[in-house]
């Protein structure tokens, strides 16, 4: 039975995009808006792995999308595996998770490590400090969307304790 204590949220994709409420003074410059539609073809972003400063294990990490001149919203699939998890960090704006296989953890500083599952969606609250991740025996993938804050979508922090992890 799923744990009904999740913090989780109805599956829907957050895109927070900014918008003009007042006329701009005579004579500046008017931001364009974007006049058609943009793909972004599958295969085209390329991967890393993630920094030994922010991840313990192997992380791959896709780009999907970043902030525009239209958008503050960034979005990456992030697949670990068994074993791998973030560091502590925080979101200036929070962030939605978005697992799409496999078995992981969250965790929010202070609170019980929680199982999630391929399907779950996760809403961790702006500047929470928290870590995610796979469990020791399996892998999981996740997409991941927070919003760009003046130049930050993300403030990395220690790493998560082995002792605590396996907790």
């Amino acid at each position: 039975m799923r744990n009904t204590h999740r913090r989780l949220v109805g599956l829907s994709v957050i895109a927070a995009t900014s918008c003009a409420t007042s006329n701009p003074p005579p004579g500046a410059a008017i931001p364009s808006e974007p006049d058609h539609l943009e793909v972004i073809r599958a295969g085209s972003q390329a991967q890393s792995t993630g920094a030994a400063a922010s991840f313990t294990g192997h992380a791959k990490i896709t780009p999907l999308f970043e902030p525009t001149e239209h958008t503050r919203a960034a979005g990456a699939s992030v697949a670990f595996t068994p074993g791998a998890r973030t560091a502590w960090h925080t979101h200036p704006a929070g962030q939605t998770l978005i697992v799409t296989a496999g078995t992981g953890w969250v965790q929010e500083w202070g609170g019980p490590k929680q199982k999630i599952e391929s399907g779950d969606v996760i809403w961790i609250p702006p500047n929470t400090k928290h870590w995610h991740g796979a469990t020791p025996s399996t892998a999981m993938t996740h997409i991941a969307v927070q919003e760009n804050v003046d130049g930050e979508v993300v403030v990395w922090l220690e790493h998560v304790a082995e002792e605590d992890y396996r907790r």
